[in-house]
């Protein structure tokens, strides 16, 4: 553990459950949320220190406060304008010009936010989903149809959860085939930074940045053939498209891009990973949903992402004081939502630790807290959940995963490999 940073001036000491080091957030899901648990009891907002695994060599920061409550996340969710995001969304300090660069309208506040946001929202709605539903299951029986091919022991991530969100963002992008795996591999170092093991001993911020440019440079790319030659597909849309006689800039372009290739892809992955696990964890679960598929698997889908919860942390920034949970936020204070803690809210879910595929209601957090930056592929996520798990029940009914070897870090609850059987 580093030499302690003294509290800042006017801050509770730092919290003796420690939630910034490096060993707990390499701990599993269940480990964590004994921790987690008693936080919700005792300190539902708790003074933390730095974060032990900072990404960038920058100036330590003062600590943040964690807010473990599913009621005070929603809170903090829903009052943007009090809670920013153009300071950040990860754990760690990030430069603003990576912020920039990455994370599209997902960093952005008011007028810029809703600017960004407003160009891409009709891609998403369920009107739009619904018409992806035809190629979404041709792609699911064609990725399903390859597992079976590659057979019993193979790695279900690699074989099966990565395909599906690749080639849907990929064909609502318009990526060209030739570029797919590499927008894949790229994503996955994004969203891996944090995890010693995929590092090895390369420099994070390399590999960050590394990663970000070549995303770039394929976005800037493809929005110069849309200029010349439009298809129908969202990056048409976003070079085409005005905004009180404004354009987008091939800067917010690329940063686009890397969002919907880190978001679009990775979050719908590690979804499906963590669920197929979970109905090979428990039996009577699959075979309740098995029996009636259809009417069963809409309710069932709000239960594979509260279980799952594949984005476990986002941070906003106070821009003025405020009393959360009777804590005195005060302005430029980071606040990190524990979206893990929040899905497990004993206050608010009837045996939180139990899979429960018919849990009414569910008011899960997976896909944010609500407000403004709710999640906007939400629609597309349960189209592709549907899709592939009844590909999988039906083509592979005897299908088992293995052991699941994890990520670490604090962001991505993610799953590097794991077998599976059938």
């Amino acid at each position: 553990m580093p030499t302690p940073i003294p509290t800042a001036p006017g801050k509770p000491a730092f919290d003796d459950l420690d939630v910034s080091a490096r060993e707990f957030w390499s701990q599993t899901a269940p480990e964590r949320e004994t921790t987690f648990a008693e936080l919700r009891r005792r300190r539902p907002v708790s003074w933390q220190r730095p974060i032990e695994a900072s990404l960038m060599p920058l100036p330590p920061e003062p600590g943040y406060w964690a807010v473990v409550r599913h009621a005070d996340i929603v809170e903090v969710s829903r009052n943007s304008e009090v809670f920013i995001s153009s300071r950040g969304v990860h754990m760690e300090p990030v430069p603003e010009d990576i912020i920039e660069a990455s994370l599209s309208f997902l960093g952005m506040d008011g007028e810029k936010h809703a600017k960004i946001r407003g160009l891409v929202r009709a891609a998403f709605t369920p009107r739009a989903v619904n018409r992806l539903i035809d190629s979404i299951e041709a792609n699911s029986v064609r990725i399903v149809g390859e597992l079976a091919e590659a057979g019993s022991g193979c790695d279900f991530v690699r074989n099966c959860a990565v395909k599906l969100p690749l080639v849907t963002i990929s064909d609502m992008m318009g990526v060209p085939d030739s570029q797919r795996d590499a927008v894949r591999d790229a994503a996955d170092a994004m969203v891996s930074v944090t995890d010693p093991t995929f590092l090895g001993d390369r420099n994070p911020l390399e590999v960050m940045v590394g990663n970000q440019m070549f995303l770039h440079a394929i976005a800037v790319e493809m929005a110069q053939d849309r200029r010349r030659s439009p298809q129908d597909d969202i990056m048409t849309n976003l070079v085409e498209a005005e905004v009180n006689g404004e354009r987008l800039t091939d800067a917010e372009i690329g940063a686009f891009m890397i969002l919907m290739s880190v978001a679009g892809n990775d979050t719908t992955r590690q979804t499906t990973s963590l669920t197929m696990r979970a109905l090979t964890e428990f039996p009577a679960q699959r075979a309740w949903l098995t029996e009636d598929f259809d009417g069963r698997i809409d309710t069932a889908i709000e239960e594979f992402v509260r279980w799952s919860t594949p984005v476990m942390t986002f941070s906003r920034t106070a821009s003025r004081d405020y009393e959360l949970a009777g804590q005195l936020i005060t302005a430029g204070d980071k606040v990190v939502m524990m979206y893990s803690s929040g899905n497990r809210d004993e206050t608010v879910f009837d045996d939180p630790h139990v899979f429960d595929l018919n849990r009414r209601p569910n008011h899960h957090i997976a896909f944010g807290g609500g407000g403004a930056h709710y999640c906007l592929g939400a629609n597309l996520a349960r189209a592709q959940l549907r899709a592939l798990f009844r590909q999988l029940l039906s083509t592979l009914p005897d299908i088992q995963a293995g052991e699941p070897l994890f990520l670490g870090g604090n962001f991505i609850h993610g799953v590097a490999s794991m077998p599976c059987h059938f």
